[in-house]
């Protein structure tokens, strides 16, 4: 998952950074409105953690451009404003979720897995592949009731099939998961990585749909 990081707060900022990207998302770190505008306009992005006070403008701003533009990417505010008015002014502007600082890192990284599953369509803690069981809070992954461990990239390709169940994810789509991680791609990489997917999950969990890409089977 790519995630839009905007924060002012040097220390911070380091720290969110650090913690999302060690759960393996890639992470953009923008610490003004401007830079934030920027890398919206180059990539494309799964989640938007945001401050509200900028030097140069207001995150609540920043937020309704997004969603007068159309954007869905979820976006969960983080501020030191904690009377109600600031988180219904939030929550209002199209806010998914609403961190007060100072928080614990553990609590965004389970706020981050809540509401990327509800704009996912998957709201259970589990999601059930046959006998595979994922939790993706806790990017933890079982088959047979056997732990599997996966790394950050084949997380990357299974997030890009989960989060358009039944549907065919093009290679192009996958290769921008990749990228993030800043990973080389190569002319095989994704088949490189689909297969050792196929190995964990079964060979028939994933269809290569010929001259299109890949589909999960549920």
């Amino acid at each position: 998952m790519r995630v839009l990081l905007v924060e002012d707060d040097a220390l911070l900022g380091a720290a969110i950074r650090d913690s999302v990207a060690a759960d393996g998302h890639a992470v953009d770190w923008a610490q003004r409105l401007a830079e934030a505008e920027h890398c919206r306009a180059v990539a494309r992005y799964n989640l938007v953690l945001l401050d509200l006070m900028l030097p140069d403008g207001r995150g609540l701003d920043f937020l309704k451009r997004l969603r007068l533009a159309g954007e869905t990417t979820p976006v969960i505010v983080l501020t030191a404003r904690d009377q109600v008015s600031d988180r219904i002014a939030g929550l209002n502007a199209g806010a998914d979720d609403y961190l007060v600082k100072p928080f614990d890192l553990s609590e965004l990284a389970a706020r981050i897995g809540a509401v990327t599953r509800r704009a996912a369509g998957q709201t259970a803690p589990v999601i059930a592949l046959g006998d595979v069981e994922i939790r993706l809070a806790d990017r933890a992954l079982a088959r047979g009731g056997r732990a599997l461990s996966l790394t950050a990239r084949e997380w990357a390709v299974l997030e890009a099939l989960l989060n358009r169940p039944s549907a065919i994810v093009s290679k192009g789509e996958i290769e921008e998961r990749l990228y993030a991680l800043d990973a080389e791609v190569e002319s095989n990489t994704i088949e490189v990585y689909v297969a050792r997917l196929r190995k964990k999950l079964g060979a028939d969990r994933i269809v290569t749909e010929r001259g299109l890409g890949y589909r999960l089977v549920r």
